[in-house]
């Protein structure tokens, strides 16, 4: 019986320690008490068919704060065709406004001598680029402001053009009432202001100022730069013995995909809100019918970064604290960038997509024993989880589709921490499998006893 004894309780004793030694994860719902008036917001997008000129990121929540076209601790690069970075286009950057002209002089009095910009339609077009080797043409809508400033200027940027006898055509083209022909040339903006050389468009289009003096100055320029490509091309034809001249700028177009990477943080209120992307400009209106908010969800994610980091920011101390916790978590309690390389297509102009993400504060503490300070916590750290949803969005033709992220912070938090049994239930666990084991085994042995001892005759 003590042998039988001593295996039971080895037995027990050995079940007990597996279980003090063994730990387990559990988690619990508690109220966010995180009294930090701002979140910081992490994204990376690239937007696969707008350009960067035309890229703003705005803020708004239900405190009232409304940030239009937010540059501060933005960056864009613009894009080409295969979706690489091709041309930085600022951090930080605000967009420069261009300076217009006023004039004393009514279009009707510009065009007492006639009309030198000439009014062009989808069947007077392609024979106006083909009749002039150099052209400089408007693509306008009457109801923009910005192109209405613009007709006076190029009423009489068309009349010195003539006067100084330049081979340019200067044309316009009204793209309400020619919408298909605008669409055919992929005008993004209003007013596109393109030059056109042997019938091919050059890009980019122009966008420096729309004075006569800037747009005059312009066309000299690709003039010059075309006769100095024509005297270089003839003489080296002349002398083709000697050594080739180096080759002048021609002045032909330039890849200009309109794709656009925009990447940085925001310092958002810990409130309802939403940040959007949309098609925007200081000096255009933008053409409702030609933008395309088809976009890339590279990173997006609340709180200091945690993944998606530059090799710089891998090695710091809060890094190594918190790749030593996240190794411990499990990964349902990973969804801090759910979005990320998604893509959302709109096969369609006038949608968009909006998406709706529900932001948990989540406290993952691995250690022991949770910290007074969580921030100097080794084993503790806070990070922030989402949930989101995301549809599409119809627009009406006359109003810019945005890309929309809803943001709502929940007033819980989550805590997922490691759940051991404490010393002080092992030690009792111990004495009670001692004396229990002893007590049980006693009154088997008497019950025995009593049943198998001899009876007196």
């Amino acid at each position: 019986m003590s042998l039988c004894a001593i295996g039971v309780m080895g037995i027990l004793f050995l079940s007990e320690t597996l279980a003090f030694a063994r730990t387990i994860m559990g988690t619990s719902i508690a109220l966010d008490e995180n009294d930090q008036p701002q979140i910081r917001l992490n994204f990376n997008m690239t937007l696969m068919d707008l350009h960067c000129d035309y890229v703003s990121v705005d803020v708004w929540d239900t405190l009232g704060t409304n940030r239009q076209n937010v540059t501060k601790n933005i960056e864009k690069w613009q894009l080409d065709e295969s979706g690489q970075r091709r041309i930085f286009s600022g951090r930080n950057r605000e967009q420069r406004e261009v300076v217009h002209e006023e004039h004393e002089e009514t279009m009707e009095e510009l065009h007492e001598d006639g009309e030198q910009a000439v009014e062009l339609t989808p069947d007077t077009f392609q024979n106006f680029i083909e009749s002039h080797e150099m052209a400089f043409i408007d693509m306008y809508a009457p109801w923009c402001i910005w192109c209405q400033r613009l007709h006076p200027t190029w009423e009489k940027f068309a009349e010195d053009v003539h006067k100084l006898g330049m081979p340019v055509g200067i044309g316009k083209v009204n793209c309400v009432t020619h919408a298909q022909l605008c669409k055919d040339q992929r005008v993004m903006a209003f007013p596109t202001l393109r030059w056109y050389k042997d019938k091919n468009a050059i890009l980019p289009d122009y966008k420096q100022d729309r004075t006569v003096a800037a747009l005059t100055a312009f066309a000299k320029r690709k003039l010059e730069m075309d006769l100095k490509y024509k005297d270089w091309e003839s003489k080296n034809a002349q002398n083709p013995g000697e050594k080739a001249r180096s080759k002048p700028f021609a002045g032909d177009s330039r890849p200009e995909h309109p794709g656009c990477q925009v990447s940085g943080h925001l310092m958002v209120n810990r409130v309802p809100g939403n940040f959007h992307i949309e098609a925007k400009s200081k000096n255009h209106n933008l053409n409702a019918a030609m933008t395309n908010l088809t976009h890339r969800v590279n990173h997006l994610s609340f709180g200091e970064p945690i993944t998606a980091l530059q090799k710089h920011m891998e090695n710091t101390p809060f890094m190594r604290k918190v790749k030593r916790v996240l190794k411990q978590v499990p990964d349902e309690h990973k969804q801090f960038n759910p979005m990320d390389m998604k893509v959302f297509p709109t096969s369609k102009f006038h949608q968009a997509y909006h998406h709706y993400i529900k932001v948990v504060s989540t406290h993952l503490n691995m250690g022991s024993s949770a910290s007074a300070d969580p921030l100097n916590d080794v084993n503790s750290i806070t990070v922030y989880q989402m949930l989101e949803q995301s549809q599409i969005v119809f627009y009406d033709e006359v109003n810019v589709p945005e890309a929309r992220f809803s943001y709502d912070m929940s007033p819980m938090s989550v805590v997922v921490q490691k759940e051991g049994r404490k010393w002080y239930d092992y030690l009792t666990s111990l004495c009670a499998i001692i004396g229990g084991t002893f007590t049980t085994l006693g009154l088997i042995d008497a019950t025995l006893y009593k049943v198998f001892k001899p009876k007196k005759l």
